[in-house]
C-alpha cells in the first residue's frame, strides 16, 4: 500500500533536486506518493503547516526551524539540506532616500511571518551594524510579492530576501539591492512531525538520499544553469553564478555541532532564553 506524505518548500531553485524526483516519480519505488506544496510565506508558513499538521515535511531555513522547535514545535531536524550558507538581499523603495545601510536603523523591515528568515535574519544584520535591537520595528506582509509592495507603499523600508529569487524585481526597477547578509551556517534543511520521525524514519531517510543523489547530478550536470533558468524565470548567469556557491548535502550525515553556531546567535539575539536553548541537541534531533 502506499504511503502518502506532504512537503512543504519555498517556490524557488534551492528546491529543484525535490521536484525533478516527485515528477519522475521516483518516490515511488519506495512505495511513497510524495505530494508538494509551494510555500510562498517562507519559513514562518512551513512552522505553521507543521505545527498545524497540513504538510510531514519541511524544507526549510535554519535559523527559523531551530528557534520553532527549542520553543516547542513538535518536530525533528533529519539532515541538513542546502550545506551552504545563504544570500540574503537587503532591499530599499527603488525610488526612495536611503542610500546606506545605517539609514535602516530604527525603520520598519517588512517580514513575511513571525519566525521566518526575514524576521531572524533582520535581527542579524542590526546586531551586525551594532544598532539597539530593541528599536527593530516589522511589518508582517506574508510573502516575497508582499515585501515588494510594502517598500513601494511606504509600509516598510527595508525587505530582506534570497537576493537571486528577487533578482527579476530588482531588474524591473521594483525595489534596490542596497546590501548583502550570508548567513553563518547551513542554510536550509529537513524537518518532519515527530509522529513520522517516529513511525518512518528508515523510509524518511531513504527519501532524503534519493534528493541527495539528484542534487549531486544537478550539481554537476553541464546543461543545468538552463534548466534552472528556465523552471524558476532567472537569467542563466546569475543561475551559474548561484550555482557555483551552492552546496546541497551529497549524502553527508547530519552533524549536530553545525547548529552549535545558530542557537549560540539565537541566544545572543535575544530570540531564545537559556530555558529554551538548554538541551537543544536533543530537542532539536
Amino acid at each position: 500500500m502506499m504511503k502518502r506524505f506532504k512537503i512543504g518548500g519555498v517556490p524557488e531553485h534551492f528546491n529543484l533536486p525535490w521536484r525533478n524526483a516527485i515528477e519522475e516519480g521516483v518516490f515511488q519505488s519506495l512505495g511513497v506518493e510524495l505530494h508538494w506544496s509551494d510555500m510562498t510565506g517562507g519559513t514562518g508558513q512551513m512552522i505553521k503547516g507543521l505545527q498545524a499538521g497540513s504538510i510531514d515535511i519541511a524544507v526549510l531555513l535554519t535559523e527559523g526551524i531551530t528557534r520553532a522547535i527549542l520553543q516547542g514545535l513538535d518536530a525533528k531536524i533529519i539532515n541538513v539540506y542546502v550545506a551552504s550558507p545563504l544570500c540574503w538581499g537587503l532591499h530599499v523603495p527603488v525610488d526612495g532616500t536611503i542610500k546606506a545601510v545605517d539609514e535602516l536603523n530604527g525603520k520598519t523591515f517588512a517580514i513575511s511571518r513571525e519566525g521566518s528568515g526575514s524576521h531572524l535574519m533582520a535581527f542579524v544584520k542590526a546586531q551586525q551594524e551594532k544598532w539597539d535591537l530593541d528599536t527593530l520595528k516589522f511589518n508582517v506582509v506574508g510573502d516575497v510579492y508582499g515585501g515588494i509592495w510594502a517598500l513601494n507603499n511606504g509600509e516598510a523600508q527595508g525587505f530582506l530576501w534570497e537576493k537571486f529569487t528577487t533578482s527579476p524585481f530588482v531588474d524591473q526597477g521594483k525595489c534596490h539591492l542596497l546590501d548583502e547578509v550570508l548567513t553563518p551556517w547551513p542554510c536550509f534543511v529537513i524537518a518532519v512531525r515527530k509522529e513520522l520521525l517516529d513511525s518512518d524514519e528508515s523510509l524518511l531517510h531513504e527519501m532524503v538520499s534519493i534528493v541527495q543523489k539528484e542534487a549531486h547530478r544537478l550539481k554537476h550536470q553541464s546543461n543545468s544553469a538552463e534548466q534552472f533558468a528556465w523552471r524558476y524565470a532567472l537569467p542563466k548567469e546569475q543561475v551559474e553564478q548561484w550555482l557555483a556557491g551552492t552546496e546541497w548535502n551529497y549524502g553527508n550525515e547530519l552533524d549536530h555541532q553545525d547548529f552549535a553556531k545558530v542557537v549560540s546567535e539565537l541566544l545572543d539575539l535575544g530570540l531564545l532564553t537559556q530555558n529554551q536553548a538548554a538541551d537543544w541537541q536533543e530537542k532539536l534531533f
